[in-house]
């Protein structure tokens, strides 16, 4: 009887395995249809525009067409040049300009540019839940989207550690609506070097940045942040500044040089950069000599620090407007420091344009409300020297060669990402009509249908 009931228990097991197999199958083709006759076709756009800036070239280009397959540009042709692809959606903005789609490359979606007598910056790290934080970075993230700035580079959380990482997330997975986003997380500055400020020491209070102290917490400090999703890794080279006697604009330094090193040779190391911000003297000096790939705001540089910046390659991101916001009253301390800024701020600019210092546009939005108009630093960049053209280009193809996607954004061409907008005046006669953008395309979808009549966003 052992071997007949050792015999049936093979047989048994066997049935088992058949079965589970049978299943296995059936549950297979059940999950998985039956291929398609063909695979699926990419959308065809046909994008009509009577006047194209394309963001590279000198001049505009008149009655031009732009075919758009996918999330990608095919072609850019005149008008009468080509029939109409048959699969083809046309598109046509009317006698609107149409520009690539815009890139801000200094951005805080954690920050709301509260003033200092709604609590100012304390209170969004005190008071403010990290879930309310989140949602009014969804609310920014989709007005710097609907403002024609389908890229950004977002420089810091505010004390909201990784929660950036999280929304470029969130508008890559399709669950909210924003522009494509770059991400420096936490940011890294020194003891001393950063809000919240001035509270008893007996109490803990949260920072804005991450604290570090010698090159060994610094480089670890970076490696934490690109471990957890950093694009790029800020650095906080000046803190707090001032007039002294004799009328000259202070920042005080924060990392040293080792310091910094350790941060971009880490960052470096992972094919990542480094944005410095940097107001003036001892610190912008040690960012420059340390490596940093943009000196962010530079307020005060000097010639020698200008010529540096040309032959090292370093970016210039200038953020204009911010400091024209909350101006202290000029018979205070911190009112002369706030004017003694905006005086330094427009020479700096225009000696920095006259050298050849690579420029990108940044505005540090966040530190004024996102419900003005971010493409005001537009005006500040052609008020001290910037032709219009120049000032498009610096929010274009100058951005998308800071942040290494050049032909990819920042431009209307072939195999470009279809990134456009269109405003309805000439922005080339007058700079401000792109505050009133009146179309949004992101990666070859409309996210603002063209309106005829757009409302102006005002400037404070």
């Amino acid at each position: 009887m052992r071997p007949i009931i050792k015999l049936g228990a093979i047989a048994w097991c066997i049935a088992q395995l058949c079965f589970a197999e049978n299943l296995a199958a059936s549950t297979a083709a059940a999950a998985a249809p039956d291929e398609p006759a063909s695979s699926p076709v990419a959308r065809t756009l046909l994008v009509r525009a009577r006047s194209l800036i394309d963001g590279s070239s000198p001049r505009p280009r008149a009655n031009q067409e732009i075919l758009i397959r996918g999330d990608r540009i095919v072609a850019v042709y005149p008008a009468i040049s080509r029939p109409v692809p048959p699969d083809a959606e046309i598109i046509d903005v009317g006698n609107a300009t149409v520009l690539p789609g815009l890139i801000d490359t200094h951005t805080h979606i954690f920050l709301q540019g509260e003033v200092p007598t709604a609590g100012g910056y304390d209170v969004q790290l005190l008071k403010y839940p990290a879930s309310f934080r989140v949602a009014r970075a969804i609310v920014a993230a989709r007005r710097a989207l609907e403002q024609g700035f389908t890229t950004i580079r977002d420089v810091e959380t505010e004390g909201a550690g990784y929660g950036d990482v999280g929304i470029k997330q969130a508008i890559e997975e399709g669950y909210i609506a924003g522009p494509r986003m770059f991400v420096a997380t936490r940011a890294i500055s020194s003891t001393g070097g950063y809000a919240l400020e001035g509270y008893a020491p007996e109490i803990t209070v949260p920072k804005g940045a991450q604290l570090i102290d010698g090159p060994v917490e610094a480089r670890k400090a970076a490696r934490e942040q690109l471990d957890h999703g950093a694009d790029w890794l800020k650095v906080y080279m000046t803190h707090r500044s001032w007039v002294d006697a004799s009328g000259a604009l202070v920042s005080q330094p924060t990392l040293t040089l080792e310091e910094l090193k350790a941060v971009v040779d880490e960052a470096h190391g992972w094919r990542r950069k480094v944005a410095c911000h940097a107001y003036n003297g001892l610190g912008l000096q040690r960012a420059l000599d340390g490596g940093c790939d943009s000196i962010e705001h530079g307020l005060e540089i000097t010639d020698a620090q200008i010529a540096q910046m040309v032959r090292q390659g370093t970016w210039y991101v200038p953020t204009l407007s911010v400091y024209y916001y909350d101006l202290d009253p000029p018979d205070t301390d911190s009112g002369k420091r706030d004017r003694k800024r905006i005086a330094v701020h427009g020479v700096s600019f225009r000696k920095a344009l006259a050298a050849g210092v690579k420029m990108a546009f940044g505005t540090d939005v966040g530190g004024f409300v996102w419900s003005d108009p971010i493409a005001q630093e537009f005006e500040r960049e052609v008020e001290f020297g910037m032709t219009p053209m120049q000032a498009i280009q610096s929010a274009t193809s100058r951005a998308a060669d800071l942040l290494e996607r050049s032909g990819e954004l920042g431009v209307i061409a072939p195999g470009a990402l279809a990134d456009l907008i269109a405003v309805a005046d000439d922005p080339l006669k007058d700079i401000s009509a792109l505050r009133r953008v009146q179309f949004v395309m992101k990666a070859g979808t409309v996210v603002k249908p063209y309106n005829e009549t757009p409302r102006a966003l005002p400037i404070r």
